[in-house]
């Protein structure tokens, strides 16, 4: 079974202050997962990044980055690049969220530049898609997540895709506390990894983890984490607040510790 990752997007909240707190918390009270059979990561703002990771050092979380940009260095005013991401403690990058997509016309060949970068440096990139809701209502969500899927990844070989997340997140779902059911998201997401078979290979698509995210909370990570092609999830709101991540780690974890016994 591929081993499951739960990573909170903390978007623009939290102070630095407020990060320490909540990444003490989470900490504190997630000692118990193993680090060997899942991945917990949080991704606060650029501003609490060190202080983050001072908090989480050695602990079985990791760090992970909201944007990258994919130059190294230069005249890039306002942007942030993968050396400074991995000096600040980051393991993983966020990229393509749709967000960055609607308010920053971020686009699936700036993904791709952007997913490059991050592999050269070592890190993960957790590549997200989605539909939006006119073209899920239009039919269109297949086509949407083929070419998305296609364009982000061109150029990338079955090694760089096997060292990456996809996150799958219908845009209709997110911050809406609308979310797919879970035979919806299953079935989006299981059309990804035969897309990907498709691509590459059967042994590299069934090697991806893909997560959810839209409005996962801890009422509805159970059904979600029973599906046989969701790998976890990208949590956003529910993130924010200390008792309800540690909920949907505690009952991924479980959930998905009772289907490898079974």
């Amino acid at each position: 079974m591929r081993k499951p990752i739960i990573a909170g997007n903390w978007k623009m909240y939290k102070t630095i202050t407020e990060a320490i707190a909540l990444s003490s918390g989470l900490r504190r009270e997630l000692f118990k997962i193993d680090s060997e059979k899942m991945d917990i990561v949080i991704c606060p703002p650029f501003t609490a990044l060190s202080d983050v990771a001072e908090v989480i050092n050695e602990s079985n979380i990791k760090l992970g980055a909201q944007d990258v940009y994919w130059q190294e260095e230069g005249a890039f005013t306002g942007e942030v690049s993968v050396g400074m991401l991995k000096d600040a403690g980051a393991d993983f990058v966020i990229i393509g969220h749709s967000e960055r997509r609607q308010y920053f016309n971020e686009t699936n060949q700036s993904v791709n530049k952007k997913i490059k970068a991050v592999l050269r440096a070592g890190l993960v990139p957790i590549m997200c898609l989605g539909e939006t809701l006119a073209e899920r209502e239009e039919g269109k969500t297949f086509d949407v997540v083929r070419q998305q899927l296609t364009q982000s990844l061109e150029g990338l070989s079955r090694q760089q895709l096997m060292a990456m997340v996809i996150a799958y997140e219908p845009v209709w779902a997110i911050g809406t506390g609308r979310n797919a059911t879970p035979a919806q998201a299953q079935e989006a997401q299981k059309h990804i990894r035969d897309l990907l078979v498709r691509m590459y290979d059967k042994e590299s698509a069934q090697a991806v983890r893909i997560q959810y995210g839209g409005s996962v909370k801890p009422e509805n990570t159970a059904q979600l984490m029973q599906q046989p092609d969701i790998d976890g999830a990208l949590v956003g709101g529910a993130s924010l607040n200390q008792e309800s991540f540690i909920n949907i780690v505690k009952m991924t974890y479980e959930v998905k510790e009772k289907c490898l016994q079974s």
